[in-house]
């Protein structure tokens, strides 16, 4: 039997297949003792410096999730802790389309990318990583208030309707985080990957509803900042995992702006560090304004607009009429009258619900070629078809067996022989089926006798239109294809030697290996891998904890001349040895 991608719980078990197919393993072995350090470098740092500047549910959820600072999460071991908490966690493979990561998030599931930053890009990088997802997500939704904010984000964000521009820059971004995080990318790469993206965000046309939320989820979950406009607090994902950026968005030099639904209109870059940062004033209001955005969705108002959007997506998504028929499928065209739809079409495989739930007999193998169906009501007759009891439907020879001409009000007409009608849990017809039947619009046929049964969904008007199906088993979802992985580094001899050293000194701190000179260790650091800066910091450390006052100083002496020939990376060394010094001055002076 082939092992499991994950270990799962009770919360996993209710994802749908099509959800699983993004899931990978975390293979915890892969991550070098390099890694380790990367993580271990950027949580000291964070912990130390967002315990001052984050909000304070940050620093609680730390010790909720059960998220070392010293080690890389395990997912199971986070998993077993998120359980506690109504949550779970999965490891996947970068960047995942936004309408799959939101739905993760709608059954309180995060989704991590298990790789971790290069050592290179240790402040920043714009690939998801596990530095981003589990130090910056994780922790934050111990506060109930926002995690319900996340799983009620994902539940509306999911039925967003993309255009199909945003697929394709949905690939850029992920092209280019998986080259600029990917070792040895020369420049000129970068740049025409970044240039495309540019031209991209400057080509995308009427912004989509998902781009609309997606610019809310960067600027609450990604980016946010709360509390007040003078004083601040961070709690957005991206700065909170960000030692460069979490420091940059408390000066003057970043904007603050009151949050409000204005902020799904400002677009950002993800290869930039923002120049501007909403505040909230609480998690509460997040959750306000994500309902005020939702009641702008083609979810919330249907109509004409609603089915336009199907069709420009180009992509699966459901049309819910007022009687509660659902129609999923691919929308190609619709036919519309004094500004409503009157008829509208789908292309391919169609399946009919209702509540959610195919229609028994109505499939996609039923419905293979597409559907189509009038909408409105009768002309000449003021109570629609949805409002007739039993008794309307007879005087208006409505009625099994009876042949009929139904003339629609935009001039659809449907003439035919009824054979049956479906009707909701309500008693409202939803669905009349015809035989013989012949369906016309100012003398274009819709319809024709021999192209079998003619099933017309009932419905006065379209109320609702998002993306995804009806009912989830009603299609096959299982298809993502992933254009590119993520690279992994090659592995090099020098590399496997320097991995080796980092081995050395994180098993002679956790105790595993105590037998080893520290003196002579970093002599041969110093010599092999003079440019290196994290390990001699590493070893710094020890030599303070082991009181070795005169080492301590060979180290910090060997890192300010590492300052001199490698300016940009000044200010970790400071940083690093900074944590040192402050818990152990006694000791250094």
């Amino acid at each position: 039997m082939a092992k499991s991608k994950y270990e799962s719980n009770p919360i996993l078990d209710k994802l749908p297949k099509h959800l699983k197919q993004y899931i990978k393993p975390q293979n915890y072995e892969e991550y070098s003792a390099i890694d380790q350090a990367v993580w271990r470098y950027v949580m000291r740092k964070n912990v130390d410096y967002l315990s001052q500047v984050a909000h304070k549910s940050y620093v609680d959820g730390l010790k909720k999730t059960g998220i070392s600072i010293d080690h890389i999460p395990n997912m199971y071991g986070m998993n077993r802790i998120l359980k506690e908490i109504g949550w779970a966690a999965v490891a996947v493979d970068g960047f995942i389309p936004p309408s799959a990561f939101m739905e993760f998030q709608a059954y309180n599931v995060l989704v991590i990318a298990s790789d971790i930053r290069q050592l290179e890009n240790i402040e920043y990088t714009p690939a998801p990583d596990i530095i981003h997802e589990g130090a910056g997500h994780a922790p934050i939704i111990a506060n109930p208030e926002y995690a319900e904010y996340l799983r009620r984000f994902g539940e509306i964000g999911s039925k967003a309707i993309s255009s199909a521009k945003d697929y394709e820059l949905y690939d850029a971004v992920r092209h280019l985080s998986i080259i600029k995080e990917a070792h040895g990318t020369p420049q000129e790469e970068i740049d025409e990957a970044e240039k495309k993206i540019e031209e991209l965000q400057n080509n995308m046309g009427k912004p989509s509803e998902m781009a609309l939320i997606r610019n809310l989820h960067w600027w609450t979950v990604e980016y946010g900042l709360i509390d007040t406009v003078e004083n601040p607090k961070i709690y957005g994902a991206g700065l909170l995992s960000s030692i460069g950026e979490s420091t940059w968005c408390m000066t003057d030099e970043v904007k603050k702006i009151p949050y409000s639904i204005e902020a799904a209109h400002t677009g950002f870059d993800i290869t930039k560090p923002q120049p501007q940062l909403f505040v909230t004033p609480d998690f509460a209001f997040l959750s306000q304004v994500l309902e005020d955005f939702a009641n702008t969705m083609a979810l919330r108002t249907g109509g004409l607009s609603g089915v336009k959007k199907l069709i420009e997506s180009k992509a699966l998504g459901t049309i819910e009429l007022s009687t509660g028929i659902q129609i999923s499928g691919k929308f190609r065209d619709v036919i519309e009258h004094n500004g409503q739809p009157i008829y509208f079409r789908t292309d391919g495989p169609t399946a009919l619900a209702y509540r959610e739930k195919e229609l028994v007999g109505h499939g996609t193998l039923s419905h293979k070629e597409g559907f189509g169906t009038p909408i409105g009501k009768l002309k000449g007759i003021n109570l629609a078809i949805e409002d007739m009891g039993p008794r309307d439907l007879r005087a208006y020879n409505i009625y099994e067996g009876e042949r009929i001409t139904l003339e629609f009000e935009g001039g659809v007409k449907v003439e035919g022989k009824i054979v049956t009608g479906t009707r909701n849990l309500m008693g409202k017809i939803i669905l009349i089926t015809f035989e013989d039947c012949r369906v016309t619009y100012d003398g274009t046929i819709l319809f024709l006798p021999e192209w079998g049964h003619y099933h017309m969904a009932v419905g006065q008007e379209v109320v609702s239109a998002y993306n995804g199906p009806a009912d989830l088993d009603s299609f096959n979802l299982i298809s993502h294809k992933l254009s590119e992985t993520t690279i992994k580094r090659a592995a090099n001899p020098e590399r496997e030697k320097l991995e080796e050293y980092y081995q050395r000194v994180r098993d002679y701190r956790e105790g595993i290996n105590t037998f080893i000179s520290r003196s002579k260790l970093f002599d041969e650091i110093k010599n092999e891998f003079p440019e290196d800066w994290l390990l001699p910091v590493e070893l710094y450390e020890l030599a303070a904890k082991g009181q070795r006052k005169e080492l301590a100083q060979d180290i910090k002496s060997h890192l300010e001349e590492i300052k001199k020939s490698r300016p940009d990376i000044g200010h970790l060394i400071d940083d690093g040895l900074m944590l040192v010094d402050q818990n152990y001055s006694g000791v250094l002076k």
